[in-house]
């Protein structure tokens, strides 16, 4: 134990200092990287952790998430990278979890209670027959009174402007004498920089040293995947049974409160299927078979918004009524078989539902071009079908809530690894220049994506400075100020985009700014 400690509080300090160089004034690209390195390295070397083929997993996720944040160094790539690595980390640390959202709540704690690992971890330090065991004894009685006191003043400060002003003033005073200190020891180092590399430190150690304390662990292996039936006890009120007492009173007694159950989902499903069936009539005629043309026309961006909303929310709701009423005992039932076909159906009219919205998110971006938004609903329609799948498969097999959790963020966390590889902006700026003659071109759009399109933009500055009156579906495309307005436009962003480039180092490093900068052959 006194070896791990000193390797992982050796390798907190350098990861650190390593952070504080590798992000210091410079962009997110090439310094993740080689920081996610860093800690894999240090974390494969921990004898603490299994090297399981879990392990290996996401590990690779993760330092897969890292290159295509170097690669494509977008917001969403970003977001994945971030998210991959607390993944990482929680199931590393914790290989009995078994969900992305466990695994996410682990890692949280881990990083909020690294004042007590590290407490723990420097205890046990130990330097040939020297140890600060005796030294950090006493601290544990400090360390709950000096949060408490920490979270109180922030509060007292905010109540009482009188008080906040004299903290705010000490504050100051300690910051000026401490940057003075530490001017005078080293030149480079002010305290904004000091205290980026405390945060270094403290993220470090929360990213490799596990927490003593496996909660979550605990907790999610009581969880069961697949149904039990239950003995329900009729002293127990649940939330369901009071419900349907206010609304169904002496109706439901105690021998027959499943029965009860099972002909309120009958109907439920019945007269929902048959609600879904209009629905689902109605857009395979007017949308499908394209006989709602003239109608579609009159309004049709309202129509696309608001209709492919609440389809959404609709198909997402139609799987939580699903999961509610197959929760428990009511798939044990002998005459469930036909609540099942019922339910099977709808879940089937709901896919047709999906199909509906591809077709009208297909006809917007055919008509206004592709946004970001549309994008997204194309994405959360795969999400809804993916959902739907594992809710059949749940029904079917009678699994738990646990098991659409488990399978479902683990697909989720597969999708957006492969949804980052794509360059969206790329894909965006490009389909609309393609069809400008076609769509709706918001020039305004476009222009306010990420600097890797100015390439592209640059080599389109025409069709930028050129929109000619045409009226599509009721909706006329505005022209410029003057003609050069977008030309200025585009020309004020590649100068930010010079000035920001020669700023940083190769720490920051990353694809699409290469490209760009040889586009425009700029030099640092």
């Amino acid at each position: 134990m006194k070896t791990k400690s000193n390797y992982l509080l050796l390798s907190t300090l350098i990861g650190g200092i390593l952070f504080n160089l590798l992000f210091w004034s410079e962009r997110l690209a090439l310094n993740l990287l080689i920081y996610s390195l860093f800690v894999v390295a240090v974390t494969f070397f921990n004898s603490e952790v299994l090297k399981s083929k879990k392990f290996g997993i996401y590990a690779f996720a993760h330092l897969f998430a890292a290159v295509l944040a170097v690669i494509n160094n977008s917001d969403l790539s970003l977001a994945t990278y971030y998210i991959s690595f607390i993944l990482f980390v929680g199931f590393t640390h914790y290989q009995h979890i078994r969900t992305v959202w466990v695994a996410f709540l682990a890692t949280a704690l881990q990083i909020v209670a690294i004042p007590a690992s590290l407490i723990k971890r420097m205890s046990e330090l130990q330097i040939g027959n020297f140890n600060l065991k005796p030294i950090f004894r006493p601290i544990k009685y400090i360390i709950f009174p000096l949060i408490i006191v920490f979270i109180f003043t922030g509060i007292y400060s905010g109540a009482n402007q009188i008080f906040g002003n004299y903290l705010s003033s000490a504050l100051d005073n300690i910051q000026a004498t401490l940057t003075k200190v530490f001017s005078f020891i080293f030149q480079d180092l002010s305290f904004e920089r000091f205290v980026h590399l405390c945060f270094g430190i403290a993220l470090t150690g929360g990213l490799i040293i596990t927490f003593y304390n496996r909660f979550f662990e605990r907790n999610e292996a009581k969880l069961e995947e697949v149904l039990v039936r239950k003995r329900s006890n009729n002293k127990i009120r649940t939330l369901w049974n009071e419900i349907a007492h206010i609304f169904m009173g002496q109706i439901i007694s105690k021998k027959l409160a499943l029965k009860t159950e099972y002909i309120v989902a009958l109907i439920s499903f019945a007269a929902l299927n048959f609600l879904l069936l209009i629905l689902n009539g109605i857009d395979i005629w007017w949308l499908w078979l394209g006989k709602g043309k003239d109608l579609a026309e009159t309004n049709y961006s309202a129509e696309l918004h608001d209709g492919t909303n609440a389809l959404i929310f609709s198909i997402v709701l139609a799987m939580v009524v699903i999961v509610y009423f197959f929760r428990g005992n009511l798939n044990f039932y002998t005459k469930s078989k036909t609540l099942k076909s019922l339910a099977f159906a709808w879940m089937i009219q709901n896919f047709i539902l999906i199909i509906s919205v591809f077709i009208r998110d297909g006809h917007y971006i055919e008509v206004y071009g592709l946004t970001y938004k549309r994008i997204g609903v194309l994405v959360f329609a795969i999400l809804c079908i993916i959902g739907l799948i594992t809710v059949y498969i749940k029904v079917a097999h009678q699994k738990t809530l646990f098991y659409l959790f488990k399978i479902n963020g683990n697909i989720w966390y597969t999708l957006l690894l492969v949804f980052t590889v794509i360059n969206w902006d790329m894909v965006i700026v490009k389909h609309n220049l393609a069809h400008s003659n076609t769509i709706a071109l918001d020039v305004d759009y476009i222009l306010s994506l990420s600097d890797k399109t100015l390439p592209i933009l640059d080599q389109n500055r025409v069709k930028l400075n050129y929109a000619p009156n045409k009226n599509l579906y009721g909706s006329e495309i505005a022209k410029p100020e003057n003609p050069e307005y977008y030309k200025r436009q585009l020309d004020e962003r590649i100068g930010h985009f010079k000035e920001r480039y020669e700023k940083v180092s190769w720490l920051s490093w990353n694809l699409p700014d290469w490209n760009t900068s040889e586009y425009f052959r700029i030099e640092k």
